[in-house]
């Protein structure tokens, strides 16, 4: 029985020469886990404004909201009246939600619609709401529909937390 238990300790010592290399994959991983929790933590915390717009979007008679209706929405080009020119969300927000968008007139830096890069970008409903009026009637040259805020933000969510 002592020699069972001496050769299961054995097997769990490291060999004195692999300490350094032991130590630095653990602080390796343990640092990977804490990064990714603290993304994790603060892309949820920021993004709860989300739900509970969706939330009033529905109650407010919208259908279940649509990844696919809602990148239509996002890459629709619209006329736009005085000025001639075609204009869609991706214009200024861009493609890619990770990299920061510019603003097609003023040229002003948008800040990313990650909330993984920006963990502050969805935390205020009144803000959100502030920005969907401005940029709808600046886009589309009309307010929004409580269904496609909705299915925006629901395409928002899907392509940030994909990546």
């Amino acid at each position: 029985m002592a020699a069972t238990k001496m050769r299961q300790q054995a097997a769990f010592k490291i060999k004195p020469s692999l300490y350094p290399v032991f130590n630095m994959v653990n602080n390796r991983h343990i640092s990977l886990i804490l990064l990714s929790a603290l993304l994790y933590s603060q892309a949820g915390a920021a993004s709860d404004a989300i739900e509970p717009l969706k939330a009033r979007y529905q109650k407010l008679g919208a259908l279940p909201f649509d990844v696919d209706r809602g990148r239509q929405l996002w890459n629709r080009k619209v006329l736009h009246n005085r000025s001639g020119k075609m204009r869609s969300c991706s214009n200024c927000h861009g493609t890619t939600f990770t990299k920061p968008g510019r603003h097609i007139r003023t040229r002003k830096v948008i800040k990313p619609l990650s909330v993984a890069i920006e963990p502050n970008r969805f935390n205020s409903m009144k803000k959100v709401e502030k920005w969907f009026k401005r940029n709808c009637k600046w886009t589309f040259s009309r307010p929004c529909s409580p269904q496609e805020k909705g299915d925006i933000l629901t395409f928002i969510q899907f392509e940030t937390w994909r990546k």
